[in-house]
Order: structure tokens, then sequence, then C-alpha cells
């Protein structure tokens, strides 16, 4: 971890360090990471990668899906599970 005065003074160092893939941790909340690893991580958040919209994306064409009531009184789908159907 760097100090603050330490990353000003070797900031070229700190750079070609990160840019090699090690993160540097400056003081106690910095964190200077490659133009690449940002790049990964903001793929992480995109439309493609995020769970609930790869799912609509790829079976939006599906038709539509029978939802179950949610009414309060709505018989338990599990009501005929027995515990030995549990058991390995």
């Amino acid at each position: 971890m760097w100090t603050e005065q330490e990353a000003r003074e070797k900031f070229a160092e700190l750079l070609q360090r990160a840019e090699a893939g090690e993160p540097q941790f400056v003081g106690e909340t910095g964190v200077v990471i490659s133009r690449a690893e940002y790049a990964r991580l903001k793929a992480i958040e995109s439309d493609e990668t995020h769970p609930g919209r790869w799912l609509v994306k790829h079976f939006a064409g599906l038709g539509d899906i029978e939802l179950p009531s949610r009414e309060e009184n709505r018989p338990s789908p599990f009501v005929d599970w027995r515990d030995e159907d549990f058991r390995e």
C-alpha cells in the first residue's frame, strides 16, 4: 500500500504497476487499476452480463409464461412433499 505522499512522488511507477495488472492501493481509500481492468469491471455491469437482462433478452420470444396466483390463500405447491423426499 502506498501512502499518498509516496503515490505522488512515484506516480509513474504506480501507474506502471497498475497497468501490469497489480491493483495499487493508495492510503485507506484509494485504488488505482489499469484501464483494461476498469473495462472488464464495467462489462460486468453491462446489459449482457446482468442475469435478469440476459434472460429478458434471450428468452423474450418464448411466449407467455403462466405465473401462479399471488393470493394469500393459495395452496402450497409442496403440500405433497415429505421429509423423505429430501434425503439421499
